[in-house]
């Protein structure tokens, strides 16, 4: 693993909580012209700090904004039972996440529906069809509380 510096430590904090600043923007919060600052970002891109730059989009404006935490157990911990499950949650737009976890559950997924009658018909009619589920849990988010994608460092 590479050193990273102050500067680039600074630099990765700045766009982790929001990436839209422009090279001048950055340059000026770290006091380095626009040069270096291009380089150094270039340099955090290539060797994987930096993994893409993304818009955050508010699920509550699309009508989307009831969040469910869906603990999934498979069937059979097996190879082909395992990428079976995959391959379908990764075709289901509800899905926003998907995490394969150890403990009592296999997977962990957050969904985003519109209200509880979206999530039924979701679980009944889209995870219901992926046929390498044993069983699935679901956890009813009330508020977020705190939402951030920044690495402590």
């Amino acid at each position: 693993m590479e050193q990273l510096d102050e500067i680039d430590l600074k630099l990765l904090k700045i766009l982790g909580n929001d990436s839209s600043h422009t090279i001048k923007e950055l340059a000026a919060k770290v006091n380095l012209t626009p040069s270096p600052v291009v380089q150094r970002v270039k340099r955090l891109e290539t060797s994987g700090y930096i993994k893409k730059y993304i818009a955050l989009l508010d699920p509550q404006k699309f009508n989307q904004g009831f969040i469910v935490f869906c603990n999934i157990k498979l069937k059979q911990h097996d190879r082909n039972i395992g990428r079976s499950f995959v391959q379908d949650i990764l075709k289901i737009d509800e899905v926003v996440e998907c995490y394969n976890i150890s403990g009592d559950y296999d997977f962990f997924l957050k969904v985003f529906a519109r209200d509880m009658k979206h999530y039924q018909d979701f679980v009944f009619n889209k995870l219901g069809s992926v046929e390498s589920i044993g069983s699935a849990h679901s956890t009813f988010v009330m508020d977020e509380i705190k939402n951030t994608h920044n690495i402590s460092f």
